[in-house]
């Protein structure tokens, strides 16, 4: 019976130490990203963190909490806004597949492209 509670005390301090762990990356993650707390205090929460580590992420968390969700939905909203960016460019220029035949079919009339990449360019754009 004693190895049952040796695994579920072992299972219950490592949770712990993960969860620690992801808050401690969080803070770290938020203080680089805060652009208006000078550089001295940043060293001086990560010197806290480390010194105190759980009353000081406890503080962290109780005392900057708004602010750290502001910044994580902005870099959010960077992210997604990068993301949306890249799909427009890889899809095409965001413009209808009538649009981008037709937009080949201008060019193949005037000779600026050959059959063979006009029917290339309308089935990539009906795919």
């Amino acid at each position: 019976m004693d190895e049952f509670w040796e695994f579920f005390w072992f299972v219950v301090v490592f949770f712990l130490f993960v969860a620690y762990l992801r808050v401690l990356f969080a803070i770290i993650t938020d203080l680089f990203r805060d652009h208006q707390m000078s550089g001295w205090l940043k060293a001086l929460w990560l010197l806290f963190l480390f010194v105190i580590p759980f009353l000081s992420a406890l503080i962290y968390l109780i005392v900057r909490n708004e602010g750290m969700t502001e910044r994580s939905a902005a870099a959010f909203q960077q992210v997604r806004q990068a993301q949306d960016t890249y799909i427009q460019e890889v899809a095409g220029t965001g413009e209808s597949p009538a649009q981008r035949i037709a937009d080949a079919k201008a060019l193949l009339d005037s000779g600026a492209i050959t059959p063979q990449e006009f029917e290339t360019l309308k089935s990539k754009a009906l795919t």
